[in-house]
């Protein structure tokens, strides 16, 4: 029987790995350095990708600039043991799928 939470964190690692693509072009300019890349993030997956969809409701956007940086300090404080996108992914889903 497949897991649907492990889809759907699956479809968000996809969709962070495309905001990052995303705003490192946009930030180009400065090699992607932008000390507010968490707000950024957050409207775009919000208001331009499919994650609402993929949770099953739509995040209020606050809520996930505060858990992108949450799981940025974790992640830099203990690294996982792998790619941040699926950490990130899975936790999002945890936290925020309806």
């Amino acid at each position: 029987m497949p897991d649907p939470l492990g889809a759907a964190a699956g479809r968000v690692a996809e969709l962070l790995s495309e905001v990052a693509e995303t705003h490192h072009r946009v930030y180009r300019i400065t090699d992607g350095a932008d000390a507010d890349w968490a707000s950024w993030y957050a409207h775009w997956l919000v208001e331009l990708s499919e994650l609402s969809d993929v949770l099953g409701r739509r995040p209020v956007r606050s809520e996930l600039t505060y858990l992108l940086v949450l799981l940025d300090k974790e992640v830099s404080a203990r690294p996982p043991g792998e790619p941040w996108e699926q950490y990130y992914a899975r936790r999002i889903t945890e936290q925020l799928a309806g």
